[in-house]
């Protein structure tokens, strides 16, 4: 959708493209829109196969050679962004360009190096503090109506099978992007939600110091979905981002 350089879009665990749906019509003025439902997500196919990250950023590899795209943007919110650290794992980041990550701690499991993880999850109490993530509400803010109705129109055609996607979560939560978001050389803009349900906003600012060129935003007034909580906010930080 649009034309101009690429970008792609990556929405969260259960999630559906549509909740992108302010991001895309603003960037298809100026930007190529890609904005992919992942395996297993929205109203992609869905496979018992691959069920972990490494397979995420593969995907995202394999879909970039069959559109023949050598340099391009990326943004994830919650596992969309860690699918972006999957693929820099692989592939490294000579094709990205910048890098938007939303509201995702780049470690979930918490211990004496990194205190951002998700609620209280560490080593001696997973995975069952992991299943609380399901109780949770992800947004602090209400989403924009019209976006709340496409997803679930959306959602009506194709639920999310959750427990068939159980090993994906917990292969997720298993990882430590650390390393990888270090070696990075492209721009990435982390940005948290001040009342994120699920870790503290912290993270952004902890992820950026790691980064060769990192910089933080948390965004006040919203809790995991900062895009669509925060919608008029969010695309002014985003644009700036992308075109400074």
């Amino acid at each position: 959708m649009g034309q101009g350089e690429p970008i792609l879009i990556m929405t969260g665990y259960a999630g559906y493209k549509e909740i992108w749906r302010s991001q895309v019509e603003l960037l298809s003025k100026k930007y190529r829109v890609i904005n992919l439902d992942r395996r297993n997500h929205g109203r992609s196919e869905t496979t018992t196969k691959g069920l972990r990250m490494s397979r995420q950023g593969k995907d995202v590899a394999e879909l970039l050679d069959y559109l023949r795209i050598n340099k391009i943007n990326m943004m994830g919110n919650s596992m969309g962004a860690a699918t972006i650290w999957a693929y820099c794992s692989l592939y490294g980041d000579k094709r990205i360009d910048k890098i938007i990550s939303v509201d995702q701690s780049p470690k979930m499991i918490s211990d004496e190096t990194w205190p951002y993880g998700l609620l209280d999850l560490n080593w001696d109490n997973f995975p069952n503090e992991a299943e609380k993530m399901y109780q949770v509400h992800t947004t602090y803010r209400n989403i924009d109506d019209e976006t709340y109705k496409l997803v679930k129109t959306v959602q009506n055609g194709k639920k999310f099978d959750y427990d068939l996607n159980r090993p994906l979560l917990f292969d997720h939560a298993f990882q430590d992007w650390r390393d990888v978001i270090k070696d990075v050389k492209a721009p990435i803009l982390f940005l948290s939600g001040k009342e994120s349900p699920f870790w503290s906003p912290k993270h952004a600012k902890a992820s950026a110091e790691i980064c060769q060129n990192g910089t933080a935003i948390i965004v006040p007034d919203s809790g995991h979905i900062i895009m669509s909580e925060q919608q008029e906010l969010f695309n002014t930080i985003m644009m700036d981002f992308l075109e400074q």
